[in-house]
């Protein structure tokens, strides 16, 4: 199978699912900034592996797990109306790894510069005099 021809699909796949996420699915346990990072498939395309970034805290992204979790079946139905396949692939949800890191990174950085902010005007109220 060419694989520009499973790209295609990984990215129709990931437009639909951030579509039924977003607008069709109204589960009070799913985080409004939920969003699909990226979805890969298996080379015989009966599995699609589905990264979320949930930007919320540890126990809300357990959560939104859960309810996305419990609702692929109908999502799967959705999906399947989409493709123009024998067989849908078999929709697999799991919180993406590097999208946390990086948002991790970005709060440690932002935390830093507050610091030295703040450091930098310590200084220049209390300038050291050795007079």
């Amino acid at each position: 199978m060419p694989a520009h021809r499973k790209e295609k699909l990984s990215s129709l796949v990931r437009e639909v699912v951030s579509e039924i996420i977003s607008r069709k699915l109204n589960d009070p346990r799913i985080e409004p900034l939920t969003t699909v990072t990226r979805v890969e498939l298996t080379g015989d395309l009966a599995v699609a592996k589905v990264f979320l970034s949930v930007t919320a805290d540890d126990a809300a992204e357990r959560r939104t797990l859960a309810a996305i979790r419990h609702a692929a079946g109908f999502m799967q139905r959705i999906l399947a109306g989409q493709l123009t396949l024998r067989q849908c692939p078999q929709l697999q949800f799991q919180i993406d790894a590097g999208a946390k890191a990086a948002r991790r990174t970005i709060e440690l950085i932002e935390q830093n510069r507050r610091e030295r902010e703040d450091q930098s005007a310590d200084d220049e109220q209390d300038p050291v005099g050795d007079q």
